[in-house]
């Protein structure tokens, strides 16, 4: 059965972002040829989820085919219905049902890219099986938690942590069960 993981970064303080989705802490840890195991990770996958606002900020941010590179199929969680475009779903359907479908088909594995939403709501329902997460040595104080308040406790298995030179450290999780 295909995993979906999460790989995502995340301040001290548990924020994916500060208020009005600013993502500008980020830049903090960035270092030129250094990309925190991304590419390794994303050779593993051959589709993604993800939320609207976060679609939306990467394509403006970066370009459609930061995602869309005609390698992998791409569900965009949305509420409001668009027309597919390469191999860019508009999913308004349910998240889970969904996830259930896409995990029992074959394939490599699924990456969900945020946002809070779609994570909490995958946690709710223990859908994610594997956590990639960046530590970025800030405390931004406020914003988007990454994870909300009321979902079920989930026990995890460590699998590692890795410490960078520019201050990040990456911890990765595996659920048990």
């Amino acid at each position: 059965m295909r995993k979906l993981s999460i790989f995502i970064a995340t301040s001290l303080d548990g924020y994916i972002a500060k208020p009005n989705d600013d993502l500008s802490f980020l830049k903090l840890v960035e270092k030129e040829g250094e990309d925190y195991g991304y590419a390794e990770f994303m050779a593993n996958i051959d589709t993604i989820i993800l939320g609207r606002k976060t679609f939306d900020y990467v394509v403006r941010e970066i370009g459609s085919s930061h995602y869309d590179n005609g390698q992998r199929d791409v569900y965009v969680i949305t509420k409001t219905e668009r027309p597919r475009m390469g191999r860019t779903t508009f999913y308004t359907g349910k998240l889970t049902e969904l996830v259930q479908r896409l995990k029992s088909g074959s394939g490599k594995n699924i990456y969900c890219d945020g946002g809070a939403e779609i994570i909490n709501e995958l946690l709710q329902h223990d859908m994610v099986d594997e956590f990639t997460i960046s530590i970025i040595p800030v405390l931004v104080g406020n914003g988007t938690r990454l994870f909300k308040d009321n979902r079920p406790e989930q026990h995890l298995e460590f699998v590692s942590a890795i410490s960078f030179e520019a201050g990040l450290t990456q911890l990765h999780y595996r659920r048990i069960g």
